[in-house]
C-alpha cells in the first residue's frame, strides 16, 4: 500500500492539529459529565437521559458524511475550525437554560444544543483523523504511531473532561462550568487559527458529493464492525453505569450528591484515561511496525472476540446478584476497566485499520463514512444504554453490550487483507 509522502512542515501541522483536538475533547468529555449528572438530579429518568444525547449522535451520522466532501472541496483546516468554532456557540446556547421550564421543553432544547456539540465534534474528529494519513511518516510503522498518539491522548484528556466536568459541577454549578469553557476553548480557537502552520491540503473543486459512499469492501466492513464496537461500549458507558454508580454511591443529601458525582466523574475519567493510554502503546503492544498487514487484519478479529467475554462475565455477575452490593459494584469497576483496556485496542487497530486501507486522494471520504458509522453505533449505544438499563437493569444492559461485541467480531472477520485496496479513486 502507498501513502502520502510526509510533508517537511507535517510534524508541526500535526501538532498543532493535535492540541486544537485536545482542547475540543477536554470540553466535550466536561460538557457530557455536566450534562449527564446535573438533569438525573433534576429527576429525569434514564431514557430521558438517552434522550439528551440522541441527537448528539444523529447529528454526526450526517455531519461525518457532509463533513467528508467538505473537507475534500474546502480543505481540512476548514472543517477544523468550524468544529471548534460551533462548540462555542453551543456551549453559550446551553447556559440559556431555565431550570423553571417544563421537562419536555428542557429536553427538546438540550437535544439541540447536543445536536450542535455533536456537529462540532466530528468535524474536529474527520479532520484529525484524515490529517494523520497526509502527514504521518510512511516508513516503520509510522501511521499507525500517529493514529494511535492522537488518538490516545485525545482519549486521556477526555477523560480529564469527565473529572473536569463533575468537579466543575460540584465547585461552580452547571452555568458557570459551561460559561468558563466556552470562553477556554474561544481563546484556543484564536490561537490555532493564528498559529496553524502549512501542511494540510486546501481542498479540490472536482470533489463530489457522492464520493463519499466507498465502494471498498474493507472500509465497509471495517465500518459495521465500528457500529457494533462503539454501541456495546455506549450501551453501559452513556447512561446505566453512571446511573447505578449514583444510587450506589449517594445518600440523597446535597454532601452525599457531591461526592457521588466526584467518585463517578473519577472513575469515568480513570476509565477514558486508560483507553487513551492503551490506545497509544497499541502500536508497541501488537509489535505492529514488523508485522504485515495481513496480521493486524487477523488480530483485529481475534481481538474482538476476546474483548466479547468481558461484558459476558459481567452479564452473569449482575444475574447472581440481587441487586446492588459491594462485590457486584467492585466487580463491576474491575471488569470495566479491563474490558476498557481490550477495548482500546480494539478501536486502535480499527483506527489503523480505516487509514491503511483507504487512498490518500479520498481520505476524508472514507474516514467521514467510517465516523458515520462510529456515530451510528454510539446512537444505538446511547438509546438502549437509557432502555435496557430501564427495562431489565444491569444484567439487560451488559447482555446487549456482549451482543453487540460479538457482531462486530462477526463483520471483522469479513475483512480480506488480500484485497486490492489501490485501485483507482472514484
Amino acid at each position: 500500500m502507498t501513502q502520502a509522502t510526509a510533508r517537511p512542515e507535517g510534524l508541526s501541522a500535526y501538532i498543532a492539529v493535535t492540541a486544537a483536538y485536545w482542547a475540543f475533547m477536554l470540553t466535550d468529555g466536561a460538557l457530557r459529565m455536566l450534562v449527564l449528572l446535573h438533569f438525573h438530579t433534576l429527576g429525569f429518568s434514564p431514557v430521558q437521559l438517552a434522550y439528551l444525547f440522541v441527537l448528539y449522535e444523529i447529528a454526526g451520522m450526517v455531519t461525518n458524511l457532509a463533513a467528508g466532501w467538505i473537507a475534500a472541496r474546502f480543505g481540512l483546516t476548514s472543517t477544523l475550525y468550524a468544529g471548534l468554532g460551533i462548540q462555542v456557540l453551543a456551549l453559550l446556547a446551553l447556559t440559556q437554560l431555565d431550570p423553571d421550564w417544563a421537562i419536555g421543553l428542557s429536553v427538546a432544547f438540550v437535544m439541540v444544543v447536543q445536536g450542535a456539540s455533536g456537529v462540532a465534534k466530528d468535524l474536529a474528529k474527520m479532520s484529525s483523523k484524515s490529517a494523520v494519513k497526509l502527514l504521518a511518516p510512511t516508513t516503520g510503522g509510522g501511521l499507525f504511531r500517529w493514529v494511535a498518539m492522537l488518538t490516545g491522548s485525545k482519549n486521556a484528556v477526555k477523560g480529564l473532561g469527565f473529572l473536569l466536568g463533575a468537579a466543575l459541577l460540584a465547585l461552580i454549578g452547571f452555568t458557570g462550568a459551561v460559561l468558563g469553557m466556552a470562553a477556554i476553548l474561544a481563546l484556543i480557537l484564536v490561537a490555532v487559527l493564528l498559529a496553524m502552520p502549512p501542511g494540510l491540503p486546501k481542498g479540490r473543486k472536482g470533489a463530489k458529493f457522492s464520493e463519499v459512499f466507498s465502494k471498498s469492501p474493507n472500509v465497509n466492513w471495517l465500518s459495521a464492525a465500528r457500529v457494533f464496537l462503539f454501541g456495546a461500549r455506549d450501551v453501559w458507558f452513556v447512561v446505566g453505569i453512571p446511573i447505578y454508580f449514583y444510587a450506589v454511591l449517594s445518600d440523597g443529601s446535597e454532601a452525599g450528591n457531591r461526592a457521588a458525582f466526584f467518585l463517578i466523574g473519577t472513575f469515568m475519567a480513570v476509565w477514558v484515561i486508560l483507553y487513551g493510554a492503551v490506545q497509544a502503546g497499541a502500536p508497541r503492544l501488537l509489535r505492529a511496525a514488523a508485522r504485515p498487514e495481513s496480521d493486524l487484519v487477523t488480530a483485529a478479529r481475534g481481538w474482538a472476540w476476546t474483548l466479547a467475554a468481558i461484558p459476558a462475565a459481567l452479564t452473569a455477575a449482575a444475574l447472581m446478584a440481587s441487586g446492588p452490593q459491594p462485590w457486584l459494584t467492585v466487580t463491576l469497576v474491575i471488569g470495566l476497566l479491563v474490558f476498557g483496556a481490550v477495548f482500546a485496542v480494539n478501536s486502535s487497530l480499527h483506527s489503523y485499520l480505516i487509514l491503511a486501507f483507504t487512498q490518500s486522494e479520498r481520505v476524508t471520504m472514507d474516514v467521514g463514512f467510517y465516523y458515520m458509522a462510529n456515530a451510528g453505533g454510539r446512537l444505538a449505544g446511547t438509546v438502549l444504554s437509557g432502555l435496557t438499563y430501564q427495562l431489565g437493569g444491569l444484567p439487560l444492559m451488559l447482555g446487549t453490550a456482549t451482543a453487540m461485541v460479538a457482531a462486530s467480531a462477526l463483520a471483522s472477520g469479513r475483512l480480506d487483507p488480500a484485497l486490492d485496496q489501490e485501485r483507482p479513486a472514484t
